[in-house]
């Protein structure tokens, strides 16, 4: 898409105040959000898995095998859905507790301070209003998990990227990497067919958008920019984003 088109596409993002009027009008009873560029700016799963690897969390031999695998995946050669599911299984042998208190500690220091503002305020006039908050995401649970609670979403409603857990042992077993058509799936495997409303910003959450009532984009690459106008959704770009480079691999 060349900048012209972009443009033309760009020409009226809704404001914070008309994106919230919009989605409480819906009176959503279940509301599913994305979170990597959706609730905070960045991606927060590669930025864990290079922060782990810096702390010596896991061998050398395992860094440098992720490390080349992250470079096949950015050069197209490796799938989304495999290596969001690879940055999990990496922690193998680790106690869950450790992982947890790592995720901890990267958010406060990395990823607190770009939380969008708008988004949290969304947050908490939904829940206000009775809604069911939900996340879905690649990015791996212990991670998503640390953020999603800062927006009053529960747990049990954290559909990530996750391994089974063994007696506090990370195992490398996958159990589930929402990705692309898989956030779709994930979100039929625990009976949510039809959300009422669902934000998200890369064209991975397309097809969960799509499942929507009402899909509302946040934050838009040029990919997911480009759908919403073909589908005539409206979409919306937090204050802090403006004019940051919303493009995510995979586009």
């Amino acid at each position: 898409m060349t900048s012209t088109q972009i443009e033309q596409i760009e020409n009226a993002p809704w404001t914070g105040e008309e994106f919230e009027r919009v989605v409480l009008a819906g009176k959503p009873r279940v509301a599913v959000f994305d979170c990597d560029g959706t609730l905070w700016s960045g991606d927060a799963g590669y930025g864990f898995m290079a922060w782990s690897l810096e702390q010596g969390l896991v061998s050398r031999s395992t860094a440098d095998w992720i490390d080349n695998r992250h470079r096949a995946y950015r050069s197209g050669q490796v799938s989304e859905a495999a290596i969001c599911g690879e940055m999990v299984q990496i922690y193998a042998g680790l106690r869950d507790e450790e992982l947890r208190a790592a995720a901890a500690r990267y958010f406060n220091e990395f990823v607190r301070e770009r939380i969008f503002a708008e988004m949290m305020n969304l947050a908490a006039a939904l829940r206000r209003a009775g809604s069911e908050l939900w996340a879905v995401s690649s990015t791996n649970r212990w991670v998503v998990a640390e953020g999603a609670r800062r927006f009053g979403i529960p747990e049990e409603h954290i559909l990530a990227a996750e391994v089974r857990v063994a007696e506090g042992l990370i195992t490398s077993e996958i159990l589930d990497v929402p990705t692309g058509e898989g956030k779709a799936a994930t979100l039929l495997r625990v009976g949510l067919p039809h959300p009422d409303a669902v934000f998200g910003n890369s064209i991975h959450d397309l097809a969960m958008l799509e499942m929507a009532r009402n899909a509302f984009p946040v934050n838009p690459s040029p990919a997911l920019l480009a759908a919403a106008a073909k589908r005539g959704w409206g979409y919306f770009r937090p204050r802090s984003a403006a004019g940051v480079d919303a493009a995510v691999n995979g586009e």
